[in-house]
């Protein structure tokens, strides 16, 4: 397994520059940076090589992650909406492929986070889902990229909560590049056991992500069982990556997306977050072995 961690660890705002973080993950111990889509269509080709450049120079693996705006729902009822959510991944399909990013995972299936003030018809965004991934899949296997299917908690999502509804999800779509991602954070919320959830995931299982039930980096002592995880893990063989996808920092429309209402990390400094991320990563590397 490959271990990696997302950007927005250290920002308040989501995209910015992902340049100078991937020497530093490399730095801390990492293999991987994840980082965010949803700014794709305003960059350049030029940085999108930038990006490669860097990444080979420094041996990093890089990830996507996105959490679609209502405006590029494809689940959506209204047409102009689902055809605006194909301009975006058209567009960013083809500059992941000149960054050299083949997985790009998080709620890509609807929108996030969820506004639950409107309403919404489960079953019928369901199959509208499931219609449009099947097209973007195609689109996405014509750039080598797999597509990530998370599974959220009920306060960020309602599609698909627990794994057994990524799993028939994942099964609809029917398509070998559209995988599963499971993060220990929604589970803790709506899984029975982490282990039995990953052994129903079993091969559809294409991404992880890991943090602690307040979003803190994994560590011992914690009440999630991280050897239960990393057991179950090497049950079905789990080739992919972890990612662990920390949040500690209030402010910002990261902290606004994220819901950190208190300083989790305690008046941290950048060295401060630097620090506790690599022993994290060093923890789980021994754990999981």
């Amino acid at each position: 397994m490959k271990y990696g961690i997302y950007y927005a660890y250290w920002e308040k705002e989501w995209g910015g520059d992902f340049l100078p973080y991937i020497p530093r993950v490399k730095k801390l111990g990492f293999d991987i940076l994840e980082i965010a889509l949803a700014g794709f269509p305003e960059q350049s080709e030029d940085y999108m090589r930038a990006l490669r450049e860097t990444a080979e120079a420094e041996g990093i693996i890089l990830t996507g992650g996105f959490g679609p705006p209502p405006e590029v729902n494809l689940s959506s009822a209204d047409p102009a909406i689902v055809a605006n959510g194909f301009r975006f991944w058209e567009d960013t399909l083809r500059k992941m492929e000149i960054a050299d990013i083949h997985f790009a995972g998080g709620a890509t299936y609807s929108y996030w986070p969820i506004d639950f003030t409107k309403p919404f018809d489960k079953q019928a965004d369901w199959e509208r889902s499931v219609a449009n991934v099947r097209k973007l899949a195609d689109m996405a296997a014509d750039r080598g990229v797999t597509l990530g299917m998370e599974v959220l908690n009920r306060f960020e999502g309602y599609l698909m909560n627990e794994c057994r509804e990524g799993v028939a999800y994942v099964d609809a779509v029917d398509r070998p590049n559209v995988k599963l991602v499971l993060d220990t954070f929604h589970m803790n919320i709506e899984e029975d056991s982490f282990g039995d959830a990953i052994r129903l995931a079993g091969k559809r299982l294409g991404h992880v992500h890991v943090g602690e039930p307040n979003r803190r980096p994994p560590h011992a002592g914690s009440r999630i069982n991280w050897q239960e995880i990393g057991d179950a893990l090497r049950e079905i063989d789990y080739p992919g990556y972890i990612v662990m996808e920390p949040f500690e920092r209030m402010g910002g429309k990261v902290g606004q997306d994220i819901s950190i209402w208190r300083d989790l990390s305690n008046g941290a400094t950048d060295e401060d977050l630097d620090s506790r991320a690599a022993a994290s990563v060093k923890y789980l590397r021994e754990l999981w072995g």
